[in-house]
């Protein structure tokens, strides 16, 4: 009995000295300003509906480099360029890691897609196969006669609809979906006339609920030991969500396995399932590539291919019917770069600035993660001054970078003008506009997204002429968003199409 007492005696002690030298340490810590946080909930209290917006205000307040507080874990939040750049660039090595979420946990077979892994071996692998196999320039090259049909299929079920109102997401959904599909799958899995385990309404619904839960802010994540309660039942949803996306990408490998078995010789007409496929039969590969890990990378394929494409270009068609001048100066452009005998292809792109103005100030004014996905700090290090210790959660809000008054004049006012003589990209290299991120955890497949947006954008806008269904004026546009890893509009645009090219002409030649 008496040795018991001296444990439990030394225990005590020795939880009551790590108390005292961690809050010793704490108070030597040079920390980033910041609101002062309540006990148990931090700072959470400050977060309203749309969290980017309310961590925005926060920063106006507190500068660039803010310390916030949710729930357990310090969050350190850098707005603008130059916290960017060190975040992103000076010390990503130090900002790479990611921390552990349930979104990560539940929805992506633990942990095992490329957006959320966590730093390492496994990681490093999954981006040198994105990088190498996935999204190499001769692999996105060989699907160009993807994208040229679906884009076929679009302006022909647009022409369709003219003079009518139709809701514009519905056919950006349906091309987005076909293209990366097809790229991914190497078919249309949601089409009617498929004997898919999903309609086309299921998996979009699926897919805005994907970005919902990886993009919310669940109590367990803040404060673990309250994760059990799910009090916002965000975690139930998780699970209910990945079972019925693992029962879609079960049929997916499956489908492809029984394929490879009866076909073995063939190597063209590869898709970016059998690419993984194969890779899973590699003996090389530093980690194996186990079926999970498949079934992981391809929904993450699907999610990021399909929805980023569609929020961007249907932003950018509001922003522009809120702006006709703009309608104007893009017609100017198009009808002296293409003319009124055809349609615009990828390989035009590089000579339409004005489209390309317009797609970067959408990016700038709606980037579509508004607050890049959460890194973690792997080490104790100091940022601008500030001590910056291990296990740090890190926010880089480029929603404030794109509203920085010193960057952009008028920065709530749409003007694709701003860019027209301007070198800002939009890869990674200037930090004044980031909507794929940068460094080592930037977008893999931003490639692939930049030919979608721009040339989606550009052929609406050459083939037909818009405006809003009768009664309804610019004012009345509807700009409010969903918050979630991505921020659609809150209203689906409503738009009606009259015809701009001849009635001919509504199919797509490919590039020589």
């Amino acid at each position: 009995m008496g040795s018991l007492y001296w444990v439990a005696y030394l225990l005590t002690a020795a939880l009551i000295l790590a108390y005292i030298l961690l809050r010793r340490r704490k108070n030597q810590l040079v920390l980033p300003p910041g609101p002062k946080p309540w006990p148990i909930i931090g700072n959470l209290n400050l977060l309203g509906p749309l969290p980017h917006r309310s961590i925005h205000q926060l920063t106006l307040k507190y500068g660039p480099i803010m310390q916030l507080r949710f729930g357990s874990f310090p969050v350190v939040v850098g707005s603008s360029v130059e916290m960017a750049k060190v975040f992103l660039k000076t010390m990503d090595a130090n900002f790479v890691d990611r921390p552990k979420f349930a979104a990560g946990k539940y929805t992506t077979y633990n942990y095992s897609d490329i957006t959320w892994s966590p730093h390492g071996p496994y990681w490093r692998q999954a981006r040198k196969i994105c990088i190498m196999e996935l999204f190499s320039t001769r692999r996105l090259d060989s699907y160009e006669f993807i994208r040229v049909e679906e884009m076929n299929t679009m302006v022909r079920d647009l022409f369709n609809s003219i003079g009518t109102p139709t809701r514009l997401k519905d056919h950006l959904s349906k091309l987005s979906f076909n293209v990366i599909g097809r790229m991914v799958l190497g078919k249309r899995y949601l089409d009617k006339n498929e004997n898919s385990v999903l309609s086309p309404g299921e998996f979009m619904k699926m897919m805005d609920e994907w970005f919902l839960l990886n993009g919310v802010f669940t109590i367990g994540d803040s404060i673990p030991w309250l994760a059990f309660l799910d009090l916002e039942g965000y975690v139930k949803r998780m699970k209910v969500l990945a079972k019925k996306f693992d029962k879609f990408l079960e049929h997916v490998l499956d489908e492809h396995i029984a394929r490879r078995s009866i076909d073995e010789e063939n190597s063209t007409g590869k898709d970016m399932v059998d690419v993984l496929l194969e890779l899973a039969d590699d003996p090389t590969l530093e980690i194996k590539l186990q079926r999970h890990g498949i079934k992981a990378f391809t929904q993450d394929l699907l999610v990021g291919g399909t929805d980023t494409s569609t929020i961007i270009i249907e932003w950018a068609m509001s922003e522009l019917l809120k702006k006709p001048e703009t309608f104007k100066k893009a017609h100017e452009e198009l009808n002296r770069v293409i003319g009124p005998n055809r349609w615009v292809q990828e390989k035009d792109i590089p000579y339409l600035p004005y489209i390309d103005a317009i797609t970067k100030e959408t990016m700038r004014m709606h980037p579509v993660v508004p607050m890049l996905v959460p890194r973690k700090c792997m080490g104790d290090c100091k940022v601008a001054g500030y001590d910056i210790p291990q296990g740090t959660r890190v926010l880089v809000s480029v929603w404030s970078i794109g509203r920085d008054p010193t960057l952009w004049d008028e920065p709530e006012q749409f003007n694709p003008d701003r860019f027209i003589g301007k070198t800002i990209g939009v890869k990674g290299h200037d930090f004044e506009l980031l909507p794929f991120g940068a460094g080592r955890r930037m977008c893999p497949g931003y490639n692939l997204g930049l030919k979608v947006i721009q040339t989606s954008v550009a052929n609406l806008l050459h083939g037909y002429n818009w405006s809003l269904p009768e009664g309804m004026s610019s004012e009345d546009l509807n700009m409010e968003e969903i918050f979630g890893l991505t921020t659609p509009k809150k209203i689906p645009l409503v738009v009606v199409a009259e015809s701009r090219l001849p009635h001919n002409l509504y199919h797509i030649i490919p590039n020589n």
